[in-house]
């Protein structure tokens, strides 16, 4: 479970960072070399996806969970976004639902 926790912290901080980098290349006129590396980003991202030990069904819903969860965070970092309560609230049931797609014993 740890190494499958870590994998997806890592993943979520290439899928994030690389869209982050591209959005400041597009959006904010950043050098192109941001892009360059976002996308290189966001392709080390769906490498590391395939390190997971279940479906890829599974697995991307689960990521679907770990993106908004960073991207606050990231969002908090980067970006001066504060989170308010509903924010908290959403992301407390966006961490029980990856916990019962990834982590609950079944047959």
């Amino acid at each position: 479970m740890l190494k499958s926790l870590g994998l997806f912290i890592l993943a979520a901080f290439f899928e994030v960072g690389g869209g982050f980098l591209i959005w400041l290349w597009l959006k904010e006129q950043k050098p192109l070399y941001f892009g360059i590396i976002g996308i290189i980003a966001l392709g080390l991202y769906g490498i590391l996806a395939t390190f997971q030990n279940n479906d890829f069904g599974r697995i991307y819903a689960a990521y679907g969970g770990i993106f908004i969860i960073f991207s606050i965070f990231w969002a908090m970092s980067f970006d001066g976004f504060k989170p308010d309560k509903w924010d908290i609230i959403g992301s407390i049931f966006i961490l029980l639902g990856i916990f019962i797609l990834m982590y609950i014993p079944r047959k």
